[in-house]
C-alpha cells in the first residue's frame, strides 16, 4: 500500500465512520477501486485506522464527558446487545458478508430506500431528548445497532433511524451514535487487534504508511462529525438515501456490466 493510497483510505474511514452511509461498505470498496487486496496488512491497516476515528470521538467529547455521564448507563445498555452479536457473527461477519459483493449493493441500496421512506411517509415529530431513553429503549437501539455487522447497513444510520422511530430529535440521536461508537468500534477493534498484533510485530517498516492513514482517518473524522451535527439541525436523512442509490447504480454499472 502506498501513502496515497493509505491517505485515501484514511479519509474515507474518518468522513464515513459517523455518517449514515456504512464505513466498511465505503472502505471495502473503496479498497477494491484502489486494487488494494485484503491481506494481514490490510486488516491491520483498517483497525490503525478506525482508532483514529474513535479518538475523534473522545477528543471532541472530553470536555463534555461529565455534561453526558447519564447518558452512560443507557449507552452500555445499547452496546451488550451488539456486543454479543458481533462475538456470536465474528466469522460470520468477517467471511460471508466481507466476500458477497451483491449482498452488500443489496443491502446498501435497500437501507437508503429505507431513509427515504421514513423521511416521505413516516414523518414522526422528533421532539425528545435522548435523555429521556427508557433502558429497555436502550437495549432496542442496540439490538438494532447490532444489524450493522452486514456492510452496507451503518451502524450510524441504524441507531440514527432507531432512535427517530422512538421521537428522538436526529441532532441528539447522531450524538449518540456517536458515543455508543466509542465502546462498540474498540471491542470489535479489539477483537482484530488481537490477531494483527503479531503481524505488526513482525513488520514495523509498516509503521509509517498505518501513521499516515491513522492521521487522516482522525482528521477527517473530526470534520465529519462537526458537519453532520449540524447538518441534522436543518435537514432529514433523505440525501443520504438518495447518496446510497445512485452509488450503488455506479458501482453496479463500473463492476457488474451487462
Amino acid at each position: 500500500m502506498t501513502w496515497i493510497q493509505a491517505i485515501i483510505l484514511g479519509i474515507v474511514e474518518g468522513a464515513t465512520e459517523y455518517l449514515p452511509i456504512s464505513s466498511t461498505f465505503h472502505l471495502i470498496w473503496a479498497a477494491r477501486i484502489l486494487g488494494i487486496e485484503q491481506s494481514q496488512f490490510q486488516k491491520a491497516f483498517e483497525v490503525i485506522i478506525q482508532a483514529g476515528s474513535i479518538l475523534a470521538v473522545v477528543f471532541l467529547y472530553f470536555s463534555q464527558w461529565r455534561s453526558k455521564i447519564s447518558l452512560f448507563p443507557k449507552i452500555l445498555s445499547s452496546f451488550i446487545p451488539t456486543g454479543i452479536a458481533g462475538l456470536l457473527l465474528y466469522k460470520v461477519i468477517k467471511g460471508t458478508f466481507f466476500e458477497n459483493y451483491v449482498l452488500q449493493l443489496g443491502v446498501f441500496a435497500l437501507v437508503g430506500l429505507v431513509f427515504i421512506f421514513f423521511e416521505k411517509f413516516y414523518r414522526p415529530k422528533v421532539n425528545r431528548r435522548s435523555k429521556e431513553l427508557t433502558y429497555k429503549e436502550s437495549i432496542v437501539i442496540g439490538l438494532i445497532q447490532a444489524l450493522a455487522i452486514i456492510p452496507g447497513v451503518s451502524r450510524a444510520g441504524a441507531v440514527i433511524l432507531g432512535m427517530m422511530f422512538l421521537k428522538v430529535r436526529r441532532d441528539e440521536a447522531a450524538e449518540y451514535s456517536f458515543l455508543l461508537a466509542v465502546p462498540t468500534l474498540l471491542a470489535a477493534s479489539s477483537l482484530d487487534l488481537v490477531k494483527t498484533v503479531p503481524y505488526l510485530l513482525d513488520n514495523t517498516s509498516d509503521i509509517g504508511v498505518l501513521l499516515v492513514g491513522f492521521i487522516a482517518a482522525f482528521i477527517s473524522a473530526l470534520f465529519a462529525i462537526k458537519w453532520f451535527i449540524t447538518f441534522l439541525q436543518k435537514h432529514s436523512l433523505t440525501s443520504f438515501g438518495i447518496y446510497r442509490l445512485a452509488l450503488a447504480v455506479l458501482l453496479i454499472a463500473l463492476f457488474f456490466p451487462k
